[in-house]
């Protein structure tokens, strides 16, 4: 069993930054697949970033709108993953989901934390 806890939302101006974690329990921390999701009021939830050890060998990997802006990482000692955010916009309003493990497939990752709010001003 996984349990992850986001923190690190809040509210911030277009063009500025945040910095997202996820700490994770549990073992094996840095075999597990990671990642990042968001879903805006609307909208379905979508992939942000991650890195995908069990399918593509440690890849990291993110969604086309956020390239160049966004950058994950992890730090294996603290069992943490961050998603560092910067030049915000506005429609990267959202609530971001930290997940972990993806062994079902690509896209099914098994363990959810409750989600941050990410809220971006224009």
């Amino acid at each position: 069993q996984v349990q992850l806890v986001e923190s690190g939302g809040g509210l911030v101006q277009a063009g500025g930054s945040l910095r997202l974690s996820c700490v994770a329990s549990g073992r094996a921390f840095s075999s597990r697949t990671m990642a990042w999701f968001r879903q805006a009021p609307g909208k379905e939830r979508e992939f942000v970033a991650g890195i995908d050890i069990t399918w593509s060998g440690g890849r990291i990997a993110y969604e086309d709108s956020v390239k160049g802006r966004f950058t994950f990482s992890r730090d294996n000692v603290k069992n943490t993953v961050y998603l560092q955010m910067n030049s915000l916009k506005p429609e990267d309003t959202a609530v971001y989901y930290c997940a972990a493990d993806n062994s079902r497939g690509p896209m099914k990752y098994t363990y959810w934390g409750q989600g941050t709010q990410v809220t971006v001003s224009s």
